[in-house]
């Protein structure tokens, strides 16, 4: 505990200068996939800590390489870095300056806070046994997200485990939740044109309706999860869009209806699919219409390995006590870093970032969303105790090299 101690000392002496870097990236944000400048700072941070730096991995990526003084094995760390299409409505110093544009899901936080990471650890190089890799992914909020195109650019070459970190503003600031096994839901979107044959609202009897067609589709396709998915195995359908006409007195030809799917079940996945198709034909052929279904397959299901989720689990608790550590109910929202966990074993955390005090209770993708900036520490702490228990020599004297003034200034 006492290295553990040292390395939390460093990142507490580091905060005022994270605080400035996250608020400089609060403001500055940048959608997916057209991240410029954001992956130039991190990659300058990173050159600055001695630490071997490769740009444009799979596109806008950053992967930071530390290698010990002595062999071992490679963990990897990962944090996101792009922003979402949203209008900032905080009334900070630090809203976003970028119109229409803002950190909305807490990427600046986990950005932060991995550059933290890799400042303490760069300053006790010599003591590390084996590799650290900072991975700093953009394009997290789509589909395909970045890490796809990151692993296939070589990013996980030779990593043995990797892990990763999120900020939850529905958790309390000092919280950290774990979940073994199947943690975040596969997130798919399906599009479905109905084609009839509009008049006049008088004369409904000389039209096909895909007004009717389509309010009868909504219903019927409840059905997937309701009557035709097995009740133990999680899945969730919704219509998130109708669209149709534009006259009250107008049959119109066509409507339209939009919406998401999420699962755990890979199998469950794909007959959610072949039942959207088949629900969807049959009820508009009923009908006399005709329809098109376009299905576009997001990011799959995030699953923990256990022994992973259990060591890291542990380790938090050691530091942080046990009322402070918590389990972690499975949610249907969805993350890329599920990619990453299928190529090399891990743990995807959350930690809570939530504080009245300050305002900072708005959901995630909400345009007054905030945390409390104290939980780029926790992240940084649970990366810390990892990489200490993993990669440092308990039998050498811990020698930490003076921290370095990269600017940045006291925050009151």
């Amino acid at each position: 505990m006492v290295i553990i101690k040292q390395l939390f000392d460093k990142l507490h002496e580091l905060y005022p200068q994270l605080v400035e870097i996250r608020r400089d990236l609060h403001m500055y944000p940048e959608v997916s996939n057209n991240e410029v400048e954001t992956p130039k700072k991190i990659s300058e941070y990173l050159i600055s800590l001695g630490i071997k730096v490769k740009t444009g991995v799979g596109g806008n990526g950053v992967v930071g390489y530390l290698q010990g003084g002595k062999p071992g094995k490679t963990i990897a760390l990962r944090a996101d870095f792009d922003a979402l299409p949203i209008q900032d409505e905080k009334d900070v110093p630090y809203k976003s300056k970028v119109p229409g544009v803002m950190h909305a899901c807490g990427h600046d936080i986990h950005t932060t806070a991995l550059l933290g990471v890799a400042h303490v650890l760069s300053r006790v190089k010599e003591n590390i046994i084996g590799t650290v890799v900072f991975i700093h992914q953009f394009a997290e909020e789509v589909a395909p997200g970045g890490a796809e195109l990151m692993i296939r650019d070589g990013c996980l070459d030779g990593v043995d485990e990797i892990y990763g970190a999120h900020v939850w503003s529905n958790d309390s600031i000092g919280q950290v939740s774990f979940h073994e096994g199947f943690t975040m839901a596969a997130a798919d979107t399906f599009e479905i044109t109905i084609t009839g044959n509009g008049g006049h609202g008088a004369m409904p009897h000389e039209t096909v309706d895909p007004v009717v067609i389509a309010s009868q589709l909504v219903l019927n396709l409840q059905q997937i999860a309701s009557r035709k998915t097995d009740p133990l195995k999680s899945i969730v359908v919704t219509i998130g869009s109708i669209k149709s006409g534009e006259a009250l007195n107008v049959i119109p030809d066509t409507a339209y209806i939009g919406g998401t799917v999420r699962s755990f079940d890979e199998d469950v996945r794909n007959e959610a699919e072949k039942l959207i198709r088949h629900i969807s034909g049959s009820t508009c052929h009923v009908f006399g219409a005709n329809t098109e279904v376009k299905y576009n397959r997001g990011h799959a299901a995030l699953y923990n390995h256990p022994n992973e989720t259990k060591k890291l689990k542990s380790l938090t608790t050691d530091f942080l006590g046990k009322a402070k550590v918590f389990d972690k109910e499975p949610i249907m929202c969805a993350e890329d870093f599920s990619y990453y966990l299928r190529k090399a074993p891990g743990t995807f955390f959350f930690v809570g970032g939530g504080n009245p005090e300050i305002d900072a209770v708005f959901p995630h993708h909400h345009p007054h969303f905030n945390v409390d900036e104290r939980s780029i520490i926790t992240i940084g702490q649970v990366f810390l105790s990892l990489i200490s228990h993993e990669l440092i020599d308990k039998k050498d004297t811990l020698e930490v090299q003076p921290m370095q003034n990269l600017g940045g200034a006291p925050v009151e």
